[in-house]
């Protein structure tokens, strides 16, 4: 995938660095949105995967819009060309000075998830002689066969309104007199393979359409969040397949006259596009296994440590025969590992070793402990292809 002038280019500067594959995103971003396009669905990048400035910009070239999980991340796509009329803000836990601050902005809607959470939101808004828009995020308690912590849709998740909660409010809306009630919001979990699990949120989200049916309450949006996952062993599958993955929903999904269809993917369109650069720093044995320890840790990449996920991991330098490795980081964590048992050419200190898939939860779920300092961020476009 890298040519010997592009190694050359990586071994000129200090590791461990971000690299963005800048050429493959525009192509993903051009493949989402014209299958989108066929369908008439509302793309919202979800930032949380990935807030770096340069992606941010390129994304919102595109006329995407924003799902935002805090005021930071309002501010920081508004200052990087998204239009917030296209932003909507989630999460369970917002504070009143970012509620506040979305409402100034004039961003598109809320995504609430609590009876109390449309309670302040009202209240607020009334105080700033505003009404808002808010779509309900229901907990629609469906399994999305993913790791368990990044399942959102069960009853033991703390996201989203539970049935009898939502029940109360649609008997009581119109006590919430400066709020629009006009969506309904699911989001089930991350890195979903298995398209059956989007067959089942379809059936749950006709239910909960067809109740509304007859109600006062007039739903024109609904939102049906991300979720869709990459290759993670096979990062040669570069773009997801978002036909497949949106005529689920064309298939399955009942939708009224003059209701939109929103979705919020994040890791499905950066996620591939980013790779983390690492040189070795030793290679020890430990008995009857070898160990490399590289120069970069969890805290550059947090997601091996945090969810037992597994990345492609190749030498850039090496074509020596095969052996097996553990693969490390540097930092004083027992979980800081980012392979066992790795089959890769004979390594040794100074080689480059490239991490795959790391355009999504990699950058941005960076840390500073032990004291690292943060890491340099390079794209394609800068470097010698």
């Amino acid at each position: 995938m890298f040519s010997e002038q592009l190694i050359s280019s990586f071994g000129l500067k200090k590791t461990p660095f971000y690299y963005y594959d800048t050429g493959l995103l525009h192509k993903t971003l051009f493949a989402i949105k014209e299958v989108a396009v066929l369908f008439n669905y509302n793309i919202h990048y979800a930032v949380k995967a990935n807030a770096n400035e340069r992606i941010l910009q390129i994304i919102s070239s595109y006329g995407l819009g924003a799902d935002c999980v805090s005021g930071n991340e309002i501010d920081q796509v508004i200052k990087n060309g998204f239009n917030p009329k296209q932003i909507v803000f989630a999460g369970v836990g917002k504070t009143d000075e970012e509620i506040t601050f979305a409402i100034n902005s004039n961003i598109a809607c809320f995504n609430c998830e609590s009876i109390q959470e449309l309670e302040v939101i009202n209240d607020i808004a009334g105080s700033l002689s505003r009404k808002v828009n808010v779509a309900l995020r229901i907990n629609p308690n469906l399994d999305a066969n993913t790791h368990h912590n990044i399942t959102t849709g069960l009853n033991t998740n703390k996201f989203g309104i539970p049935y009898n909660d939502f029940l109360l409010i649609i008997e009581d809306f119109k006590k919430y007199e400066n709020l629009n009630i006009e969506g309904l919001h699911f989001h089930i979990g991350s890195q979903i393979t298995d398209y059956r699990v989007f067959n089942k949120l379809c059936k749950r989200v006709n239910e909960f359409n067809n109740f509304l049916l007859g109600k006062s309450v007039n739903i024109r949006h609904i939102n049906l969040g991300g979720g869709l996952g990459i290759d993670y062993d096979e990062p040669e599958n570069q773009i997801p397949d978002f036909q497949a993955y949106f005529e689920i929903f064309n298939k399955n999904l009942e939708v009224r006259t003059g209701q939109v269809i929103h979705f919020e993917p994040g890791r499905s369109i950066v996620g591939q596009s980013g790779i983390l650069v690492t040189k070795v720093l030793y290679v020890k044995n430990n008995g009857d296994k070898k160990t490399i320890i590289l120069d970069a840790g969890l805290t550059e990449l947090l997601r091996p440590a945090l969810y037992q996920s597994n990345h492609k991991i190749v030498n850039l330098t090496s074509s020596k025969e095969l052996d097996v490795y553990d693969i490390a980081g540097p930092i004083c964590e027992t979980t800081d590992y980012f392979g066992r048992s790795v089959q890769l050419p004979e390594t040794s200190r100074g080689d480059l070793l490239a991490i795959y898939s790391t355009g999504a939860y990699g950058e941005v779920m960076a840390l500073h402990y032990n004291m690292r300092p943060p890491a340099e961020k390079y794209y394609s476009e800068e470097l010698i292809l």
